[in-house]
C-alpha cells in the first residue's frame, strides 16, 4: 500500500513541477545566457536558429525552452544582459557633469562596446533588429524602442544643461541628442564592418573638437 502511495506522489509531483523530481540543472544559467548574447549579437534575431544558440549555450531545446521560455523571451533576456553589460555606457554617460563629457563619454562608451577583442563587433542593439519577416517585428520594435530610449536619456540631460547654463538656449536639445546618437549608430556600423578602434577614435577626437570650435 505504501509502495503504491510513494510512486503516485512521486508521479503527482511529476506533472505538476514538469520536471524529474531531484534531478540537478546540469548547466549554469547564467554562463548559458552569456554565450546566447553572442549569437545574438553576432548573427542578430533571426539569423540566430535555435540550433546555434543551443549548441552554443551547451544545452538542449527542453532545456532552454524551460528556463529561459522560447527564443523571443531569451533574447529579451539577452538583451537585458548586454543592456547591463557592454551597453551600460550609455546610463553612465549621462552622468558625466557637463554636456560635452556626456557626448565624448557616450561616444567612446560605443567605441569600446563595439569593438572589444573578445567580443562581436558592433551593437546587438543594430544587429538584432536586421530583421525582415513578419515572425521578427517584435523583436524589430523592441530594440527600436530600445535605442530611442537612449536617445530620450540623453535629451532629458541635455535639457538639463541648457537650465544649469552648461548648454547654450538656443541649442535644440532634441536635435543634440538625435545627431548623437546618429554618430553612435555610425561609429557600431562601422565597427561591425571591422573598422579598426583607433580610426573610430579619430572621428570622436574630429566631433568633439567641432563641437569646442
Amino acid at each position: 500500500m505504501f509502495g503504491s502511495v510513494h510512486i503516485w506522489y512521486i508521479e503527482h509531483m511529476r506533472a505538476s513541477t514538469g520536471a524529474t523530481v531531484g534531478r540537478p540543472r546540469e548547466f549554469d544559467p547564467d554562463q548559458a545566457l552569456d554565450r546566447a548574447v553572442e549569437v545574438f549579437w553576432r548573427q542578430g534575431y533571426e539569423a540566430a536558429s535555435l540550433n546555434d544558440l543551443t549548441i552554443a549555450m551547451g544545452i538542449n531545446k527542453p532545456s532552454l525552452y524551460a528556463v529561459f521560455g522560447n527564443k523571443e523571451k531569451l533574447f529579451r533576456r539577452a538583451l537585458e544582459r548586454y543592456t547591463e553589460g557592454p551597453g551600460s555606457y550609455s546610463a553612465r554617460a549621462i552622468e558625466e557633469p557637463t554636456a560635452e563629457e556626456v557626448v565624448q563619454a557616450f561616444l567612446l562608451g560605443t567605441i569600446d562596446a563595439t569593438t572589444r577583442p573578445q567580443s562581436p563587433h558592433g551593437c546587438l542593439g543594430v544587429q538584432g533588429a536586421l530583421a525582415a519577416s513578419d515572425d521578427g517585428r517584435v523583436i524589430h520594435d523592441l530594440l527600436t524602442a530600445w535605442r530611442d530610449g537612449a536617445r530620450v536619456s540623453l535629451e532629458t540631460r541635455f535639457r538639463r544643461a541648457i537650465e544649469e547654463g552648461d548648454l547654450d538656449r538656443g541649442v535644440d536639445p532634441a536635435r543634440l541628442a538625435r545627431y548623437v546618437m546618429t554618430l553612435s549608430y555610425g561609429l557600431a556600423v562601422q565597427a561591425a564592418s571591422d573598422v579598426p578602434a583607433d580610426e573610430l577614435l579619430g572621428v570622436v577626437e574630429q566631433t568633439m573638437l567641432h563641437w569646442r570650435s
